[in-house]
Order: C-alpha cells, then structure tokens, then sequence
C-alpha cells in the first residue's frame, strides 16, 4: 500500500480523538440538563457519565464520590484520565502534528486552537453558568475540523482512514450510550411514570444529536422501541449504528487488502440487521450491544492487522 501505515495510523486515532472529545462535551451538556428534567426524588447523578466511558475503577482511584465538581474535572480536564476531552485533545494534536504534511494547514490549525482552547478555558467547565457554552464552543469547533476535512482534503486513502476512525469511535459511543443510558432508565420511578422515561430517552436522543431528526422521522411521542429503532437502524442518520458501520465498509472498501476488514464489518452489520434491537428486552439488550462492541473492538484489531 502506498501510505506508510504511521501515517495511516495517525490520521485514524486523530480522527477518533476528535469524535471522542465532541461525544464527551454532548454528554455532559446533556447529562447537566436531564437533571434539572428530571423531578428531584430521582436520584439519577453523574455516575453513569463514567459509565458510559467504562472508566469506572479508574475514577474511584483519585475520587471518593461520583458527584458532580469530581466528573466534570475527570471527563474534561483530568490528565491522568486518558478519555478525558483534555487528554483525547492532547492526543488528537500529537497525532496530526506528525501528519501536517498530509491534511489541510487549516485543519491543523483548528486542532490546535481546539487544544489551547479547553486548556485556557477549562475552568469554566466547573461553573454551570458557563459550562453550557464552553462545551458548545468544543462541539463546533470540532465540527468545523471535520467539515474542513471533508471539504478541503483530497479523498483519498488518507482520507478513507480518516472516516473510518470517525465512524469506528461514533459506533462504539453511541452503542456506550444507549447501553448505560436505557439501563439507568429510572428504575425507582412507579410504572406510570412515562413522563420520565420519555424525558430520558430524550436525553439518549440529545446525547447523540438526534432530536430534531428523529422527530422528524416519528412524528409520534418519543418512546423506547422507536428511539432504539432509529439509533441503530435509521440508515440515513449519521450517527446511528448501521449508518457508521456502513461507511466504515464504504470506506474500506478504497483501500487495498480490504477483505478481512469488510468482512468483519459486515458480519457484524447483518448480527445487528437480524438482532431487531429494538424489541429485546433490557437484559437481551445489553448483551446485545456487548457482543456488538466486541465486534468493534475486532474491526480495530483488523485495521491493526492490515494497515497499521
């Protein structure tokens, strides 16, 4: 193959960094709002956010409760935190640093002020009334580096791993997601307490900046079977499951060697095409999505193997 497999290894986890950090920034936004939602007998708390990120041993290390100053300084500024937005920064710009020959200056450019951007700014993180707005700022500058890349870089195997490490960290997120967020689901809530439940899979929705598409799609309320429906199996929203990993296989499908990689998408695709999410029970659910993770994991170990 023509591209060294450094660079290709490079502008893969570049391209997973930054998904990672505008994850990260959406569901603390998000996490912050649900509770002010939520009626105040519901303890639901900031727990589940560590969860999502299975970082759950490695925060009772340095913290002795999941309240809410100890995860926002752990998810956004903690260095010692390798998924924190600090760190998956830091990361993302060592990565492009060694690759600037390759993507647009401009796109460079955006990375670094990204980075020094939360590093000046983190205290504003810890602050509710500015919170909001300093993780916004994250979100779209995040997403003016993907759009430049999309709009300024030749699409070619350089490229191909750049969408392939997007849509490879937005499969694995989003499964996290869904996974964490409908087992949370209010179990101390009575039974007819639908209000709530649909408050958080609004949440779930917003996590994955899929409300408004979603409406659009289902006119009617929202509800569980629905939102799974459209988060794993809506093919025309990026950031739904089947959607990622068809671009993962789309973008493969430019480089050479690709066999064992197609192949490993696809098997998991058709497992996801078969499995009727949602329609499992919470329990079938989780493994599920555990088996569907895993699967995600192989993909990488198959790019590892092929090309870098």
């Amino acid at each position: 193959m023509s591209m060294l497999s450094r660079v290709a290894n490079n502008l893969y986890w570049m391209a997973r960094y930054l998904e990672r950090v505008e994850n990260t920034a959406r569901l603390v936004n998000v996490n912050g709002h649900l509770l002010l939602d939520l009626p105040t007998r519901v303890k639901l708390g900031w727990e589940p956010i560590v969860d999502i990120l299975s970082f759950r041993n490695l925060f009772y290390e340095m913290y002795d409760e999941a309240d809410e100053k100890s995860v926002i300084k752990f998810m956004i500024a903690e260095e010692t935190n390798p998924g924190s937005i600090l760190s998956s920064l830091k990361y993302a710009r060592e990565n492009a640093r060694t690759i600037k020959e390759i993507i647009p200056q401009e796109a460079w450019e955006q990375i670094n002020k990204l980075f020094l951007h939360v590093t000046e700014n983190k205290s504003e993180a810890f602050h509710r009334r500015s919170r909001y707005g300093f993780l916004n700022q994250i979100i779209q500058l995040n997403q003016s580096i993907t759009g430049l890349l999309a709009g300024t870089m030749t699409h070619d195997d350089a490229y191909a791993f750049v969408r392939i490490g997007r849509n490879l960290e937005r499969a694995d997120m989003s499964t996290r997601i869904i996974d964490v967020r409908s087992a949370s689901l209010l179990p101390e809530v009575s039974e007819d307490s639908y209000a709530f439940a649909n408050i958080q899979w609004m949440s779930v929705l917003k996590s994955m900046s899929a409300y408004q598409m979603y409406r659009r799609e289902v006119k009617v309320r929202v509800n569980r079977e629905d939102v799974l429906e459209f988060l794993m199996l809506d093919s025309r929203f990026p950031r739904s499951l089947l959607h990622t990993l068809e671009q993962i296989e789309y973008s493969t499908a430019q480089l050479p060697n690709n066999k064992p990689v197609i192949d490993k998408t696809r098997q998991i695709r058709n497992y996801l095409l078969n499995a009727h999410p949602s329609k499992l029970t919470q329990q079938k659910l989780h493994e599920f999505i555990d088996d569907t993770q895993i699967g995600i994991n192989e993909i990488n170990d198959q790019l590892n193997a092929v090309y870098f």
